[in-house]
């Protein structure tokens, strides 16, 4: 009876973890294929020396950024359950005051659009890293593989509006053969070299460091490469828990990665020419076509996650309004994580395409890659040093200052490393980045500035609601849903409908949306209804911010609490403000270019009532303009 149960309680652990490994581990799974080649090739053929300092340095990076960072330490900074930059950005804001609040959100929307020039890179990196292997088989089949890369790349894009269900549940099998072919073609080789194990003490690295410190310095920009997906541990925690995604590093990928890294060593040690693609060469000549297969698969599954990450970020920027309303698909009735979103789908991969054709190598990615990987990393750091002691006291919290500042000092060394290669292709990400970093801001306080001119204008709801039943217009029958963005004044669609219309219905349910500072928000916690007047009540509904709003929904709930309201479909209309935004002539271009972006932004956000889930044939607009 007892094997029974233990039998059951493992059955679901097992599926988390091989599920962890596909979703969590492609990103970082895959580095291996370009990171040795990448570091060492700069300096012609490689010593013993060269080889061992390398493979300790990389392997320390491994433990103390990886293992210590992310897995012991950032995981634990969880926002109710979940990770990633924005989330933990929420939690640094918590209870903040405003100057403070802004430069933390300053900090999380940097590493934001940094994620975006990585969800970017990766796809184009590792699929053409990939691909390069047939290179290996025959150097006749070189001029192939940018045309394959892009057959490819178009492929994995064009399916993204099917969901990833179906294939998610391929990802993690695929993903852990692919680790133990890591481990085992690693360890083979550590086997007919195994003086390559003396790379992991630490001296060697040391040694290194003391006899060439400028070229360890920038050796660093290549061997970041392989913490790439780092951020995936703790952006995807929502999906599998901590324990899960500790229990696969340590007991599966960790190891594979180190077995494979130091397999390319001890490849080179005894054959320094491997260096031209140290990670096919590692397989016999039989298996080499079949890992070019392998290794393809796995850096589709890798471009998969990044690009879910991309739609899931560009979600939360939504909801938290550092972005305009877009279009969101389920692709699943089942999982509210698996969405798609075509407008970033497809500008995803026009910009994959054009680094695939102008690049047209990994190597060549390789230092683009790098700052965007190490730039996100930094502003990990700097949320989780406001984070993670402001919860502790006495000697914890000196503990995590000095264990914080430690991982603060290795990411500036990382990113200053990848700032000098800035003109080999680092300037890409950094140009994605301050160009959706300055949207992101523009949308934001631009929502704000039109949130204060109306929180200006507009009067007290419960003193006009009395007026109006002292002295009531015609009433018609029915519910009104007003729908307001502030709480307890006047919305614009109700001055607008007595002015032109001249009438108000029998009752009015006056409806604010907010955004909550955690992702989700309990269905029993949703909703607080008051009472404006005798036929008018207030309602505010809260989601999170990886919730989406669904308003016929949350009437539905309204119904439910307050039998005196008639919410009946039939019998309710919903009347929103359009706002049409009119930036001021007169001003002069340099105080005006933001004000034209924001305009041009509200032009293209999705239509209120889409994102709300609103039926359009029960919807009266109500048209305004407003100056900016």
């Amino acid at each position: 009876m007892s094997t029974q149960k233990s039998s059951d309680s493992s059955s679901p652990q097992a599926a988390l973890l091989i599920g962890a490994l596909g979703v969590v581990y492609g990103d970082i799974g895959t580095s291996p294929l370009y990171t040795i080649k990448v570091a060492l090739s700069g300096s012609g053929t490689p010593d013993v020396e060269h080889i061992l300092g390398m493979l300790s340095i990389l392997f320390w990076m491994l433990i103390l950024v990886v293992s210590l960072k992310y897995v012991t330490c950032i995981l634990r900074a969880d926002n109710r359950g979940e990770g990633g930059t924005l989330a933990l950005m929420e939690l640094a804001m918590r209870g903040r005051p405003g100057p403070v609040r802004w430069r933390l959100a300053i900090l999380g929307l940097m590493g934001a659009a940094l994620f975006y020039g990585d969800s970017m890179i990766t796809p184009a990196i590792s699929v053409l890293s990939a691909v390069e292997g047939i290179g290996v088989v025959s150097h006749g089949l070189d001029s192939w593989v940018v045309p394959i890369a892009v057959v490819v790349l178009l492929a994995l894009f064009m399916v993204q509006s099917r969901g990833t269900g179906t294939v998610g549940r391929l990802f993690g099998p695929v993903m852990l053969v692919w680790f133990l072919v890591l481990g085992a073609l690693g360890g083979w080789r550590v086997l007919e070299q195994p003086q390559v194990l003396q790379a992991i003490n630490p001296i060697w690295a040391l040694r290194f460091i003391g006899d060439a410190p400028w070229e360890t310095f920038l050796a660093l920009g290549a061997l970041v490469l392989a913490l790439t997906g780092a951020e995936a541990l703790y952006a995807d925690m929502g999906h599998f828990g901590g324990p899960v995604i500790r229990r696969a590093w340590f007991s599966l990928v960790l190891p594979a990665l180190v077995l494979c890294y130091f397999g390319q060593g001890a490849l080179l040690l005894s054959d320094p020419s491997a260096i031209r693609n140290p990670f096919f060469l590692l397989a016999p000549d039989w298996g080499l076509i079949p890992l070019v297969g392998l290794a393809t698969v796995a850096t589709v599954i890798a471009s998969q996650s990044v690009i879910s990450g991309a739609f899931s970020v560009t979600r939360q920027a939504v909801q938290l309004g550092y972005w305009p309303r877009m279009v969101i698909q389920h692709t699943s009735a089942r999982e509210e994580g698996q969405i798609y979103l075509p407008r970033v789908n497809w500008l995803l991969l026009l910009a994959v395409l054009a680094l695939t054709l102008v690049f047209q190598s990994s190597d060549s990615l390789a230092h683009a890659y790098g700052f965007a990987v190490t730039g996100t990393m930094l502003m990990t750091s700097l949320l989780a040093f406001a984070v993670l002691p402001r919860a502790s006291r006495g000697v914890r919290r000196v503990a995590w200052l000095a264990l914080i500042t430690l991982f603060l000092l290795i990411d500036i060394l990382l990113f200053t490393s990848n700032t000098l290669k800035l003109h080999e292709g680092g300037w890409l990400p950094l140009v994605v980045g301050i160009a959706l970093l300055t949207l992101m801001v523009t949308w934001k306080q631009g929502r704000q500035r039109i949130h204060d001119t109306l929180a200006g204008d507009h009067q007290p709801l419960v003193n006009f609601m009395e007026s109006l039943e002292a002295y009531p217009p015609t009433r018609v029958p029915g519910t009104a849903v007003f729908m307001s963005m502030i709480v307890g004044t006047v919305p614009p669609a109700l001055l607008h409908n007595l002015k032109h219309n001249k009438v108000l219905h029998e009752q009015a349910l006056f409806l604010t949306i907010e955004v909550a500072d955690e992702p989700y928000v309990p269905f029993n916690e949703r909703v607080r209804v008051e009472r404006v007047s005798r036929s008018s009540w207030q309602a505010v509904a809260r989601w999170g911010f990886k919730q989406e709003p669904n308003v016929p929904q949350v009437v539905e709930q309204i119904a439910q609490e307050v039998a005196e309201l008639n919410l009946e479909p039939m019998q309710t209309s919903y009347f929103l403000s359009r706002q049409t935004v009119i930036v001021v002539r007169r001003l002069p271009w340099h105080q005006s270019w933001r004000r034209h972006l924001f305009a041009f932004m509200a032009r293209n956000a999705s239509r209120t009532t889409r994102f709300y889930k609103i039926p359009p044939n029960r919807v009266v607009e109500m048209g305004m303009q407003m100056e900016l």
